[in-house]
């Protein structure tokens, strides 16, 4: 086929076939009718049909095309139906006679026509953010595509395709001139030029065999896995289908994911790692995959541009055009080498570090065993209490050293804690690429190496055969341009005598790239490559170790007993807290929305100062006399209604729940308890056995003891009852148990729930529901126990405790979490009379409950949550961040309902707001999302389908709004 041809389909519109001709076209040749709905195509003309028989898709297409490369679709199809590990693809439907291809005309234009089934699923390309998995996913399935196809053999592969990336150069140039911005039209051309560089010694390495050559979001459907991400497995379209490099199958892939990832390339390496591990391509094709991928960008752009040119009409393709110009920005966006580099790595290959023999000291007159180096990584001990955040930081702690030592230096490839960001949906670049040497002025700098001598704007390079030496605050003793040999003289540290300087030492391999001084955490591993560590001149000590989460976590797993879980099936290691921030090892800042057991904030320099204090001076159990339990228990009780005030100390809200269990079967006599359906009061035997939430324990339902009558939940959202004047219908299903349990004989001990149902997210009990129940367990001896480790202690701002909120007062008060502020504490406030009870069953006590230690903590959260006005702000922000998510509900319809008040709050999701079907798969995945922007949250509830949103209470307005954002951020774009 001749170029001229090939020059002419590219100037083809779109079929002139309209609705009414192609009914006609079905009717007559395959007796079916339906409704039809035009799909886009670039060049052909699609539409579904829907009909009694099924839903299919007539594809029409010019004459132009030879009938060979459309029996080529049909064999692949034929073929892939034969292979048990091919995707899925569409039937073939044949014509009344038997035909797969019709050739007829319309109008005096020949067209072929074919019809394929419909194959369902979900496809890509109106996502606007595909998770990694979904990146993964379509790695895999184009692999697995090219891997059934590679015995596959027909003649009309062998065509010329405008989209052959062989001919990449040719048609580009065809199609530039389409294009009347010049600015854009020269950018478009010397962007090909460059990838043809590098493709062209590459081209004589690259397989040929058959490609799809188009496994793109438009032309692959798919299903939600388990976690709610979109799993590509089927491939709908095969019109690109050729004979050609099997690499540019997959950097056809990879171009169409650059208008997925928010503007990061790196975002397609998943597809890499997972093509790579299916049916592995070598290093020359990995080296040409980057290239390739841009070389698609250009056609892609010059195509749509010039296709509009012809057909303005086409909504398709102008759709596509803005999709088109991401993609182009978005390979452009990275040297060519960082992208080669990455791509190795993500396919599993080393990269050779640089030759260092013969290398002559940097600095001749200093010994590099005796440079102090600086931690200034997520754990280094000289950072507190948001120290970090002051600009010179780093410098400060580095001249000190200095000072200290004679010289000192920053580490390489350490995630520098000073670099994070707070509220920031992108990760930062916080991984160092350089070395900062502070170190006496005057002190000598010789060349290591022969090379030749760049200055600019006060920047030394130092140009060797196949690295780069770039280096700041240099007094030059030599000329620019001059070539040096290793050991001569560059110059000396800048700086008046007797003082410090600084010298900063850099690394590159690509030769005139002045590389960035940090890297993000997910191009570290490349930007590594092209910039190796400086410890090459200094010493071992220059490098900062490197962490090894996955390695850490496989420690975890081998020791630590199984029942003992992670938030998320990849957990960042996080090794820092400030506030209501976390920070991981790689210096990533999380907005910690999810930890109420730090109600003041993480890292509180008042609180640890105050524990820090008490341990030197004493710690011991509660059986000794000293003040510290004394003025604690006081202040509990002057925080609890009138009559509750006699206190118990123990470590955790499991403890206080079951003390508070054995304190009602102790006073009562009884044994029989009432709780609810679908909540959590703790781990322990006893408070376990109340326990009823099936994600907690699925096996709730079926093994409580016969001591525990559990009733249905108030939910007022999705329960059977709904709405806020629900209390009568709820009580009614309370009475046939209470009744049960009189008939029995054996009384009622008392009743347990919490105040606000917080294992739902927040959900307020029904007006009057407390009340009543509480009356109904009083006639009747039993003791009414209010679990407020959640919910309590100022968290709902508008109140101190929970059942504040319900108008009464509970004959036991449980609480633990934030009242130690992460310290293992606990209490349970109750009666004197009630208290007395346990006597008969003997004294208690706890090793470690109410420990001066313990003591000194509860009382420091209580004076720090008064002084910061902690209450207050719960109440403030908690408002406004409710505010914010309500407005949710407007706009995104999987969006539920709000539930809770101040910084208890929870976002139910649903699938269906009729039948309020829980949308589980979608809110694990939505979790997943939120971490990657920066957010650390959790599902909640029996269906896991409610954000359990319960921050530190010091959390800030202007946290509330990112978090909020990024909601938005995520519902708009998908997970």
């Amino acid at each position: 086929m001749t170029d001229e041809v090939l020059v002419d389909r590219m100037a083809l519109p779109r079929p002139d076939v309209t609705v009414a001709d192609a009914e006609e076209i079905l009717l007559a040749h395959y007796s079916l009718s339906g409704t039809l709905t035009e799909l886009g195509s670039q060049q052909d003309r699609n539409y579904r049909v829907d009909s009694d028989r099924g839903r299919y898709v007539l594809k029409i297409c010019h004459a132009a095309y030879e009938t060979r490369e459309l029996e080529a679709q049909n064999a692949a199809i034929h073929h892939l139906k034969s292979r048990q590990d091919a995707p899925r693809v569409p039937n073939v439907i044949s014509t009344n006679d038997g035909r797969e291809i019709v050739v007829l005309t319309v109008r005096g234009q020949g067209y072929q026509v074919r019809l394929l089934e419909y194959l369902e699923g979900q496809g890509l390309t109106e996502l606007t953010y595909l998770a990694p998995a979904s990146v993964a996913a379509l790695g895999a399935l184009c692999a697995r595509l090219a891997q059934a196809l590679a015995d596959f053999n027909h003649p009309g592969l062998d065509r010329s395709l405008q989209w052959d990336l062989r001919r990449a150069g040719p048609v580009a140039v065809q199609l530039l001139s389409a294009i009347t911005d010049s600015a854009a039209r020269d950018r478009i051309a010397k962007t090909m030029v460059m990838a043809i560089r590098r493709i062209q010694p590459l081209a004589p390495s690259l397989r040929l065999q058959a490609v799809h050559h188009d496994v793109t979001g438009d032309n692959v459907v798919g299903h939600r896995n388990t976690r709610g991400h979109i799993v590509p497995d089927g491939v709908i379209d095969f019109g690109d289908i050729i004979r050609g490099w099997l690499v540019g199958d997959l950097a056809v892939t990879c171009a169409s994911l650059l208008h997925q990832t928010d503007g990061d390339p790196f975002h397609v390496l998943p597809a890499v790692t997972a093509y790579q591990a299916i049916y592995p391509l070598t290093e020359e094709e990995l080296k040409a995959l980057w290239p390739l991928v841009v070389a698609r960008a250009v056609i892609l752009v010059a195509s749509g541009e010039q296709q509009i040119s012809v057909d303005p009409d086409n909504d398709y393709v102008r759709g596509n055009l803005a999709h088109e110009w991401a993609i182009f920005d978005a390979a452009m966006s990275v040297p060519f080498e960082l992208m080669e580099a990455a791509i190795l790595k993500a396919a599993g290959l080393d990269v050779a570090a640089p030759e260092a023999s013969g290398w002559l000291p940097l600095l001749p007159d200093i010994d590099p065993a005796e440079i102090a180096y600086v931690d200034l990584g997520v754990r280094s001990p000289h950072f507190s209490a948001g120290n970090w955040l002051n600009a010179d930081m780093d410098w400060r702690l580095l001249a000190r050293a200095a000072t200290e030592n004679g010289t000192a230096a920053t580490r390489y490839g350490e995630y520098r804690l000073s670099r994070a960001s707070l509220g920031n949906a992108k990760e930062q670049a916080t991984c160092a690429l350089h070395i900062d040497i502070c170190l006496a002025a005057g002190s000598a700098v010789a060349a290591p190496f022969a090379g030749r001598i760049g200055w600019k704007d006060q920047h030394l390079t130092l140009a060797g055969d196949s690295i780069t030496l770039h280096l700041d605050g240099l007094d030059l003793s030599v000329e620019d341009g001059a070539e040096v040999a290793g050991g001569d003289p560059l110059g000396t540290v800048f700086g008046e005598a007797s003082s410090l300087g600084g010298l900063r030492v850099q690394f590159c391999s690509v030769a005139g790239l002045e590389p960035p001084l940090f890297a993000t955490p997910r191009e570290a591993a490349a930007w590594s490559v092209l910039c190796p560590s400086p410890s090459l001149l200094l010493s071992p000590g220059a490098d900062a170790p490197k962490p090894d989460t996955a390695g850490l976590r496989a420690r975890r797993q081998a020791h630590l007993a199984r029942p003992q879980k992670n938030y998320y099936a990849a957990p960042p290691q996080i090794e820092r807290g400030w506030r209501e921030h976390l920070f991981d090892v790689e210096g990533r800042a999380y907005l910690d929305m999810v930890n109420n057991v730090t109600i003041l904030g993480h890292g509180h320099p008042k609180f640890a100062a105050a524990i820090s204090a008490q341990w030197l001076r004493l710690n011991t159990n509660s059986r000794f006399h000293y003040a510290a339990i004394t003025e604690f228990s006081e202040r509990l009780a002057a925080l609890s209604p009138d009559g509750l005030d006699a206190v118990f100390l123990v470590n955790s809200g499991s403890e206080a729940n079951d003390l508070a269990l054995r304190l009602a079967q102790a006073h009562s006599g009884a044994r029989n308890m009432l709780c609810l359906l679908e909540a959590y009061h703790g781990w322990s035997a006893a408070s376990d056995a109340v326990s009823t939430s099936i994600a907690d324990n699925p096996q709730a339902l079926t093994t409580r003891p016969d001591w525990v009558h559990a009733v249905v939940s108030p939910n007022i959202y999705r329960g059977a009852f709904r709405g806020a004047d629900t209390a009568a219908h709820y009580l009614s299903a309370v009475t046939p148990v209470l009744e049960a349990i009189d008939a029995s004989g054996d009384g009622l001990a008392g009743f347990i729930c919490e105040s606000v149902y917080g294992n739902a997210g927040g959900i307020p009990l029904p007006d009057g529901y407390l009340r009543d129940i509480y009356a109904q367990v009083r006639a009747r001896g039993g003791v009414c126990i209010a679990d407020e480790v959640q919910v309590g202690y100022s968290r709902l701002g508008h109140y101190f405790w929970g059942f504040e909120q319900q108008g009464v007062v509970p004959d036991i008060i449980t609480i633990a979490k934030g009242m130690g502020n992460g310290h293992p504490l606990g209490a349970v406030i109750t009666t004197r009379e009630i208290a007395q009870s346990l006597e008969k069953e003997g004294a208690f006590f706890s090793s470690t409950g109410g420990s001066p230690v313990s003591c000194v903590a509860g009382m420091t959260v209580l004076d720090i949550m008064a002084e910061e006005k902690l209450q207050e702000n719960a109440r403030t922000v908690g408002d406004h961040l409710k505010a914010r998510l309500a407005a949710l509900i407007d706009r995104h319809p999987i969006a539920g309902a709000v539930h809770g008040m101040g910084l208890y709050l929870g976002l139910e999701f649903v699938r269906d707001r009729t039948t309020l079907e829980p949308a589980m798969e979608e809110t694990a995945a939505i979790c997943d999302r939120l971490l990657e922007l920066g957010v650390i949250m959790q599902p909640t509830g029996d269906h896991q389908n409610v954000l359990k949103i319960k921050p530190p209470l010091c959390l800030a307005i202007e946290s509330a709004d990112f978090f909020a954002d990024m909601l938005e951020k995520v519902l708009a774009e998908g997970w």
